[in-house]
């Protein structure tokens, strides 16, 4: 009896990442898994790099290594342990666990919220759980992997539109017509080219044709809105999303990912998303470090209003540059360098001064506008800024990027 084996594509498809990976570490292109040994705030030690200025960052507030949040896991792992018994439906429900929904559902200013493992698995489950065969979903073109993932999976019918289109948007709403479930899913930040969902004319036309409205917040949670409530603070509209999602692993560091809306929308997902009944709880110390996050956020107001400025300070000083950062408002800035070439050119130059970043290239984004993609904290002072903006605009003219 022979061995079974790889078939032929598959060894093919394997063989052309492998390839590919072998290319990028001979020519010095290959930067991800990258083995940091040390925080601190906007600076990291990178094994076999030394002390790097860290411009890749989700942290947004630099919550990440706070005394309260440290103390808040330690003291939960103490009256808890490291686990739980199991899903939270049967024996893995913590008073930790409705403690952080509750201050979740306060935060968002929604009747109640629920938490799952991840913030990939909330997207995946969430749609999954609401829309069906006989449904449509509509999303943007640029909306996040787990959100087209879950729209997939849930094997309801699937409509893109453009871009933060609203034309297009509505042509998708007046062809969707449909007697079941209509749900409209959006990012409010968008991950590569940190531009924001124009809310105002998606609500209105959500309302208009009878749509449902979900907006993915993983990157505007405390960055939009005068207190770091997200998208509907910053447009001042509040209650206009049905369905907020959220992740607790970028401005909030720990792990996990929520939805807050209504208190049927929440029971009916607690009851019967397969993500929620069938996997384990989130462990004690992350569900104690995100509730602590949260209290941090509303006692700290000036960690929000320093990263409000450094994004401001970053992208003027990147335009004065001749950078071209797309439409970006927010702590995600794109310095879109076109080819994959000059894209790992620049991650390369960078890299090797000091500059942790990572160049983006296809298929995460459209062929011919290969980037990197920085992000800029409430960590960095504007000396690291300074330091950072002097390294790019080098690297740039190495690269020919700009004059």
């Amino acid at each position: 009896m022979t061995e079974p084996q790889m078939t032929d594509t598959m060894a093919w498809r394997i063989a052309q990442l492998t390839d590919r990976i072998d290319w990028g570490n001979e020519m010095g292109y290959y930067f991800y898994l990258q083995p940091i040994e040390e925080l601190n705030g906007a600076h990291v030690r990178v094994q076999g790099r030394g002390e790097m200025l860290m411009f890749a960052s989700y942290g947004y507030l630099d919550l990440l290594g706070h005394p309260k949040i440290n103390a808040a896991a330690k003291a939960a792992i103490d009256r808890f342990g490291t686990g739980t018994h199991g899903v939270r439906i049967l024996a893995g429900t913590l008073t930790l666990h409705n403690q952080l929904e509750e201050a979740i559902a306060r935060f968002k200013r929604a009747e109640a919220a629920v938490v799952f493992s991840s913030g990939y698995v909330t997207n995946l489950t969430t749609v999954s759980t609401l829309v069906g065969r006989n449904d449509v979903v509509i999303c943007d073109k640029l909306d996040h992997a787990s959100i087209v993932d879950g729209c997939l999976l849930s094997r309801a019918r699937f409509v893109r539109f453009r871009h933060n289109d609203m034309a297009d948007l509505e042509r998708a709403l007046v062809e969707s017509d449909s007697r079941g479930v209509r749900l409209v899913v959006v990012d409010a930040v968008f991950s590569m080219d940190g531009d924001i969902i124009n809310l105002p004319e998606v609500s209105r036309l959500c309302r208009r044709y009878g749509a449902l409205l979900m907006v993915d917040e993983a990157h505007s949670l405390g960055v939009l809105g005068k207190t770091g409530r997200g998208i509907e603070e910053h447009f001042d509209l509040e209650g206009v999303v049905d369905i907020k999602m959220g992740t607790l692993s970028k401005t909030i560091p720990s792990v996990g990912g929520y939805i807050a809306g209504s208190r049927d929308l929440v029971t009916y997902l607690k009851h019967m998303s397969r993500a929620f009944v069938f996997s384990a709880a989130l462990p004690p110390p992350q569900v104690a470090a995100a509730l602590a996050a949260f209290e941090v956020m509303e006692e700290e107001p000036w960690r929000l209003e320093k990263l409000q400025r450094n994004i401001t300070y970053f992208l003027d000083g990147l335009h004065a540059r001749g950078f071209d950062t797309l439409n970006s408002q927010t702590a995600i800035i794109p310095i879109v360098c076109g080819s994959d070439e000059r894209a790992l050119a620049m991650a390369k130059y960078c890299q090797e001064n000091g500059i942790f970043i990572q160049p983006i290239l296809p298929p995460a984004v459209p062929s011919g506008s290969s980037r990197l993609r920085a992000n800029v904290t409430a960590a960095h002072s504007l000396d690291d800024i300074d330091r950072a903006l002097s390294v790019f605009e080098a690297a740039g003219r190495e690269c020919g990027l700009i004059p």
